[in-house]
């Protein structure tokens, strides 16, 4: 059973050593992409394991449960392994069209795959300090990444992306510090069964609020939110990409796991906090990016507003709200990346990012045009697209409880997304190129056409499955919720002895 769960975590490490060996040859670039796929393969037993028990675990080193390294995937662990190995592989292909000789000398490939293996280790782990230890190698890999080249605007955006981030973990160690003092346990499992037996919960109460506001640093939520737009429109597009679509997923990951499974016993207080923190996201994210006029800008803002929606998913904490969030998660990592993935396209094609500077590309590349409009219909929940079942679902959720102030936020929300998404439309797509050129596709070469697109359209392609066929997938996100409101299966099956 632990080589179910620790593939997926040893061969992104696997393939940044080796990548790294030939970082000065074009073959790395086909090691790192044939390495993903071997992460998507594993990623995929993974997920066909839990489908079949439920829960996979594996306790390092055969230590048992709680004083081991513990790995365990549920339902909602397992589709996050495999979304991630999903758009690792989209972007790993995209890159090697986008990324110059220069910055695979410098250690791309090798920083992707560090990256790639501590989200999927953060996924997996079960237990507080591990999290930690996933969140350091992707807050390192992530801030080499985002550095990469040396340009002005990536130092700047880099240190005010690495200053706020230092700060989360140094709450995040506070938080593990009492916390560890209080329940003399790390591993999720055993805090779940301990923490709601302790006699102070005030404290309790106190810790978890540190955990929301480390957490909160890492998910992009209101008011700490100001690193991303500052750094993500900086880096190479195959960086922006895969930024976009995992490394604020994670912080809402924790935030989900921690909120269900431990810190669940003062829902009236942390989780009211939660909805007033969601509904400030939407608002402030998708007013930012109708005040824009750059492609990675307005997305980049666009990534603070929809997270609003995960959380809201969070802090209603019903049934119907928990599937809403995990549809949502799923959704928006595949939306936005290919987002990121088509404006760099664009870029390429015209010249730059800031639509004032751009135009053109309906009439010269009509099927980069049509790959743009799934995501962004999506992203602004178009029916029958997969963004319109994840708004539909949390926005019934949102009725089903009364809850109609945050209904209506979540609504206004979507309707001024549209807004954004039509300005991008109208200003890169439809209007002539100021300059009167001609962009177009043709113009990029034939091999970099195929590197740039099949990833762009296979998860457009993605989007309309997960839009056209919703019942699966809202099956599966109920299935999820049910976990992790009702996590005695997840307690039972992580801290059960080996030999039972």
């Amino acid at each position: 059973m632990s080589w179910f769960l620790a593939a997926p975590l040893a061969i992104p490490f696997i393939s940044a050593v080796i990548v790294f060996l030939f970082r000065q040859s074009p073959a790395g670039r086909w090691i790192s992409f044939v390495g993903n796929l071997l992460l998507l393969g594993a990623a995929s037993l993974l997920m066909s394991r839990v489908l079949l028990d439920g829960v996979v675990v594996a306790q390092m080193g055969s230590w048992a449960a709680p004083f081991g390294i513990t790995l365990v995937a549920d339902y909602l662990g397992g589709v996050m392994v495999l979304i991630t190995a999903i758009t690792a592989t989209a972007v790993s292909m995209y890159a090697i069209a986008d990324i110059d000789s220069r910055k695979e000398y410098l250690g791309y490939h090798a920083l992707f795959n560090v990256l790639i293996g501590g989200v999927t280790g953060a996924f997996m782990t079960g237990d507080l300090f591990n999290l930690y230890v996933w969140f350091e190698v992707m807050l390192i890999s992530s801030f080499g990444l985002l550095i990469l080249g040396g340009q002005k605007a990536q130092i700047d955006g880099g240190i005010k992306y690495i200053t706020l981030n230092l700060v989360s973990t140094i709450l995040f160690l506070t938080g593990i510090g009492l916390l560890y003092g209080m329940a003399g346990t790390l591993n999720l499992a055993d805090l779940a069964r301990t923490v709601p037996t302790l006699q102070n919960q005030g404290l309790v109460t106190i810790i978890s609020v540190i955990f929301m506001i480390a957490f909160g640093v890492k998910a992009a939520l209101f008011p700490l939110f100001f690193w991303l737009p500052a750094s993500y429109h900086t880096p190479a597009f195959s960086v922006s990409a895969i930024f976009a679509g995992l490394l604020t997923k994670v912080g809402v990951y924790a935030l989900i796991r921690l909120f269900t499974l431990v810190f669940s016993s003062d829902l009236a207080f942390t989780h009211t906090i939660l909805l007033w923190v969601a509904a400030f996201t939407m608002i402030t994210g998708v007013l930012g990016a109708a005040a824009q006029n750059d492609f990675r800008k307005i997305l980049s803002f666009h990534i603070i507003s929809q997270i609003g929606y995960m959380i809201m998913g969070l802090a209603l904490m019903t049934p119907l709200a928990i599937a809403g969030a995990v549809f949502y998660l799923v959704h928006h990592i595949i939306v936005k990346a290919n987002l990121f993935l088509v404006s760099g396209v664009s870029q390429v094609i015209t010249g730059s990012t800031e639509l004032k500077k751009i135009g053109g590309l309906y009439k010269s590349a009509p099927l980069l045009a049509i790959l743009f409009l799934i995501p962004a219909f999506s992203l602004a929940g178009f029916p029958p697209l997969s963004g319109f079942w994840a708004k539909y679902i949390l926005i019934a959720a949102a009725i089903e409880i009364d809850g109609w102030i945050i209904a209506t936020v979540a609504l206004v929300v979507g309707l001024l997304t549209i807004f954004s998404m039509t300005k991008i439309w109208a200003e890169a797509f439809w209007k002539p190129h100021p300059d009167g050129i001609a962009p177009a596709l043709h113009r990029i070469d034939k091999k970099d056409r195929i590197n740039y697109l099949t990833p762009i359209g296979f998860l457009a392609l993605l989007t309309l499955l997960i839009g056209l066929f919703p019942e699966s997938y809202v099956s599966f996100a109920e299935a999820a919720a049910e976990q992790l409101l009702n996590p005695s299966v997840y307690i039972e099956s992580v801290l059960k002895k080996p030999h039972e």
